[in-house]
């Protein structure tokens, strides 16, 4: 069974190689559509666009929309169009986290300064539903304006619990699920709509996608603490730094002594590792199995989403979202 699973699997290379055209003209789109009648909101779009990632959220579409038996124009529109989206967010998000870096280069509001680039998110969120007004589709609108608004719910949500070590584990679930869960679940009911197809496909696509991003950000979190900075982009130990205590350090503290839990006290306290280095915050999160706990729920999500995709038509474009599943658990940034 293993064997014959394993051979279903593509490479990371063929996956986009399936959609790499369109998402050529994805990025096009987005050169133009971040133009904009201020020089500093155009500098700032571009800054975030040209700063690298893999596109993981337009390519997400665009396989939903091919695998649906669509794509096209709408598709490579509605592609930008998240991606666009994601760009404000990392605006607005290196605001409230006062970042300085951001994929291994200054962040936005280091170089243009927050009140600047509180504006300039505005404008790029805008003129991403502009780009999506265009399709005049209402359900389009609606998936994307719920997206919005569940994205700023988890900002807030998490907003509130800077600084708190009394954070559980389904507070994190409910942060990941507004944050990143729902946006790769929009990108993929997206490519279904695009794709003209029905409301059943359209939930499954959702439904695989959905446990698709919570792995996501799970593995993220974790990331925080073992990647490198090299590889991350950013610090790591950052969200700690940020007064932001995430999976990992929630499963580590069921765990910990009073003094482990005294220590992380005191990095959240002073939002440094000056007093605490991260070496001694990370030692003890996998000494009470932090990491490895983070791993095995964010492998439960995969499983649940390679079911999922396991139940669709077979083609090339059902063993790329397959595939998907593996890399999200996989990937080391």
């Amino acid at each position: 069974m293993q064997t014959e699973r394993v051979k279903q699997i593509l490479t990371t290379r063929e996956i986009f190689d399936l959609v790499r055209e369109d998402l050529e003209l994805v990025e096009k789109v987005i050169d133009v559509e971040f133009l904009a009648p201020v020089e500093t909101v155009t500098n700032i779009g571009h800054h975030i666009q040209h700063a690298g990632g893999k596109r993981l959220r337009p390519a997400l579409l665009l396989l939903c929309a091919r695998y649906a038996g669509g794509g096209g124009k709408t598709a490579v529109q509605l592609g930008a169009v998240v991606e666009m989206l994601h760009s404000a967010t990392l605006v607005h998000d290196d605001v409230i986290d006062m970042a300085q870096t951001r994929r291994g280069r200054p962040s936005a509001n280091v170089q243009w300064g927050n009140h600047t680039c509180v504006l300039g998110g505005d404008w790029l969120y805008m003129q991403a539903f502009q780009v999506a007004l265009r399709e005049r589709n209402f359900h389009i609108l609606d998936l994307l304006i719920g997206l919005t608004q569940l994205m700023v719910e988890g900002e807030l949500i998490q907003l509130e619990r800077v600084g708190k070590i009394e954070i559980t584990e389904a507070d994190c679930m409910e942060i990941a699920d507004r944050k990143t869960a729902c946006l790769f679940s929009a990108c993929a009911k997206l490519g279904a709509v695009s794709a003209r197809a029905d409301n059943a496909t359209e939930e499954k696509l959702g439904d695989f996608a959905w446990n698709l991003g919570m792995a996501f950000q799970m593995i993220d979190d974790m990331l925080d603490f073992t990647s490198r900075e090299a590889t991350l982009g950013k610090p790591v130990g950052g969200d700690l730094r940020e007064g932001k205590v995430t999976l990992p350090l929630v499963y580590a503290l069921e765990n910990a002594t009073a003094a482990e839990r005294a220590m992380v006290e005191t990095v959240l306290r002073d939002r440094s590792y000056e007093k605490v280095p991260f070496a001694e915050v990370l030692a003890m999160v996998e000494r009470n199995g932090g990491i490895q706990r983070t791993k095995e729920r964010a492998a439960h999500f995969a499983d649940r989403a390679e079911q999922l995709v396991n139940e669709f038509a077979e083609s090339p474009f059902q063993r790329a979202l397959l595939t998907l599943t593996e890399l999200v658990t996989q990937r080391d940034r």
